[in-house]
């Protein structure tokens, strides 16, 4: 009798891990929307990987080199200082490699991609996606 609560016991642990494993997203589309009436607009791509996250933003709209980075909150209640920097978006586009963190952290709190009107314009943002499930 208690080997085969052993069996079974091992048995739950098992399947729970592998669908813990399974429950991990590996893949998350972001929907960047316009702010200040800046018409530009686009979506983000988030994809795990062993390293980390490689978050690719697509952005229409500009073609200037725009500060772009992940800040914690939501769109609406950003925390000014950014959580995670990304490459500029040039020419609509920013590809970047968050290293040491998952998907699934990003999801267990409020993140949110925001990009800024340009290099020398920090504090006017221009388009912001909340990083959400």
């Amino acid at each position: 009798m208690k080997r085969i609560f052993t069996i079974a016991a091992t048995a739950l642990l098992a399947l729970s891990l592998a669908g813990a494993a399974l429950a991990a997203p590996t893949h998350l589309n972001v929907n960047i929307a316009s702010l200040n009436r800046s018409g530009e607009h686009g979506s983000a791509t988030l994809v795990q990987s062993k390293a980390g996250v490689l978050v690719t933003v697509h952005l229409t709209g500009n073609k200037a080199a725009q500060p772009t980075h992940i800040h914690a909150g939501t769109c609406g209640h950003i925390n000014a200082a950014p959580e995670w920097p990304l490459h500029n978006t040039v020419n609509g586009v920013s590809k970047t490699l968050v290293s040491g963190v998952t998907i699934s952290q990003m999801l267990a709190s409020h993140y949110a991609i925001n990009i800024h009107k340009s290099l020398t314009d920090l504090k006017d943002y221009v388009a912001c996606g909340n990083i959400a499930g």
